[in-house]
């Protein structure tokens, strides 16, 4: 019976000397104490030496898979003729009959006897050392979890996420000093700040001309275009600023140097970090750019955590605030979080850019995941997808009105509509006329509509003829007022002196009286032409006046009453 066991070094087979023990497995570990006793139970048939790292690499890897490497085949072939075979992995076992028609075995005690050679390994094998075995095993370790993790040391993204927040704290400074220069530099010749706009370019141009009466004699060629350099020229002959001495001048030209010095290490960082993106996250960089690709990694903390979140995720990076603010107040959501800076989204029309950074996060998270798993390290893939994301974009913007109407392949078909047709079939029953005469509710409101209409058309004739006639008819009508009123007085005086009955008073009806003047009321306003609208007015107030002096009338004769019955 012979036993394989793997080795940093290379495979090693040996030989069973004493299969009897194998039974008794509680025993098996105590003869593994003594080399000694080691060598009675076990030893060397033959070793397969690896010739390098790849080749250790290469079987390292097929035992992990349960499949024999081709080395391992060929010396099992050479050495196994007739044998059983004694595995630690059963798969193993199975794939190496299945290959090489061996007989394998996989126990208890074959474990406990490969554990034993394990711990006598280097008195089983002449001529390997613990001192060789320790860093061979490390080595092969290392390059194990390398191949496994697909790592690269050319793919370290730490570098980019440490280079991209350099670059925003350089911007920051920047801006800081600029905007020093530009206020210190500001009480000595303030129009200049109007004139050149760029920090850069302001910062050259104040270390180069100092005080401002040099400005003349000075050639700002190399800075400014001649535009600008004739009126800065102009400005500084009538500048409102104050004077500096020299040592102000001295400490002002030092910050210019800071920020030229700051902007040269600015534009290096710039071109390393678009290098490596290139390098690391080729995909991505040719989708989104150099520095909104680094800062969403960045954001993920790494290439490998960025690839495992989805499209949705990556749009709305960087908007962590406002999505949370939107989730507790019931409100939309945000659309897009750093993405929005890239050039496909900056492209796009306001009303498109949502589904534009929809689409373009999408992209992204595929080109991340082929960045951070793939073997490939070529940017089509990425070149790919802009296109595609650039088509969609020029269909959402309407160069391609037809597909979005109707149809696939072309222009909608526009077809005359009839009533009486039906889509692929002849004529149906036409539909039912509408009949007004049946509708009998309609027609008695429009015939009262029409009578009133008929109504109101004389009286606004009269109104017209009126006019003319207003002012005297209304002076009549208020001296007829007051006269009735006395007369009404004098009416209601005479009935209370007089004793009246309850019975006759609920026999009584003022309403013939009334009748009686409103005719005659309608026979003075025919004769003065008085308009009909100021009729009704004056009969509501009449009606109000007689209802007011009708409980007066109840109290006194009431009263009247309790004194006869006294």
């Amino acid at each position: 019976m012979l036993v394989l066991f793997e080795t940093p070094a290379g495979f090693a087979l040996f030989k069973v000397l004493d299969e009897g023990k194998l039974n008794k497995v509680e025993d098996l570990s105590k003869e593994f104490l003594a080399a000694d006793s080691a060598r009675k139970v076990v030893s060397l048939k033959a070793f397969s030496k690896f010739e390098n790292t790849a080749e250790a690499l290469e079987a390292a890897t097929k035992l992990l898979e349960s499949t024999p490497s081709k080395g391992l085949r060929k010396f099992l072939r050479a050495h196994c003729d007739g044998e059983t075979l004694g595995v630690a992995d059963s798969k193993l076992g199975n794939a190496i009959k299945e290959k090489l028609k061996i007989d394998c075995i996989h126990n208890t005690s074959v474990m406990e006897l490969l554990r034993g050679v394990r711990t006598q390994l280097t008195e089983l094998i002449s001529g390997l050392g613990a001192q060789d075995l320790a860093p061979m095993s490390l080595g092969l370790s290392h390059s194990l979890s390398r191949y496994k993790l697909k790592f690269s040391a050319d793919k370290v993204d730490t570098m980019i996420v440490q280079a991209i927040g350099l670059l925003d704290d350089l911007d920051k400074e920047l801006n800081t000093y600029a905007m020093r220069i530009r206020e210190w530099y500001g009480w000595h010749f303030p129009e200049l700040t109007r004139i050149v706009q760029d920090n850069i370019h302001y910062a050259k141009t104040v270390k180069l001309m100092g005080d401002r009466a040099n400005a003349a004699k000075l050639d700002f060629s190399e800075i400014l275009p001649e535009e600008v350099e004739t009126e800065l020229k102009e400005a500084a002959v009538i500048s409102m600023g104050t004077e500096v001495n020299d040592l102000d001048l001295m400490n002002i030209k030092e910050l210019c140097d800071q920020v030229l010095s700051l902007s040269e290490y600015r534009a290096q960082l710039y071109d390393y970090l678009k290098s490596r993106m290139n390098t690391v996250a080729p995909n991505l960089t040719a989708l989104v750019g150099e520095l909104v690709g680094a800062r969403l990694i960045a954001h993920g903390g790494s290439l490998l955590n960025l690839a495992k979140q989805p499209g949705s995720t990556v749009q709305i990076l960087g908007a962590e605030k406002a999505l949370f603010r939107a989730l507790m107040t019931k409100h939309s959501t945000p659309k897009y979080g750093l993405i929005y800076h890239a050039s496909l989204v900056g492209q796009a029309a306001p009303k498109h850019k949502g589904k534009i950074s929809r689409s373009l996060a999408a992209k992204a998270a595929l080109a991340i995941r082929c960045d951070a798993l793939g073997d490939d390290q070529d940017n089509s893939m990425g070149l790919e997808n802009r296109a595609k994301l650039e088509a969609r974009l020029r269909a959402l913007e309407g160069k391609e009105l037809g597909r979005s109407a109707g149809s696939a392949k072309g222009k909608p078909k526009i077809e005359v509509y009839d009533k009486d047709r039906k889509k692929g079939a002849g004529l149906i029953t036409p539909a039912k006329s509408y009949n007004p005469a049946a509708d009998s509710v309609l027609g008695q409101t429009t015939n009262s509509g029409a009578l009133d209409e008929q109504d109101t058309a004389p009286r606004k004739k009269k109104k017209v003829e009126v006019e003319p006639q207003e002012e005297e008819a209304a002076e009549v009508a208020a001296i007829e007022d007051k006269k009735e009123k006395r007369k009404k007085k004098k009416k209601a005086d005479q009935e209370a002196s007089l004793p009246i009955s309850g019975n006759e008073l609920e026999n009584e009806e003022p309403v013939p009286k009334e009748k009686e003047k409103k005719k005659k009321k309608k026979r003075q306003a025919e004769d003065s032409g008085e308009n009909v609208e100021g009729e009704e007015e004056e009969e509501k107030k009449k009606r109000k006046h007689v209802e007011e002096q009708e409980p007066e009338v109840q109290t006194k004769k009431e009263k009247k009453k309790k004194r006869s019955g006294d």
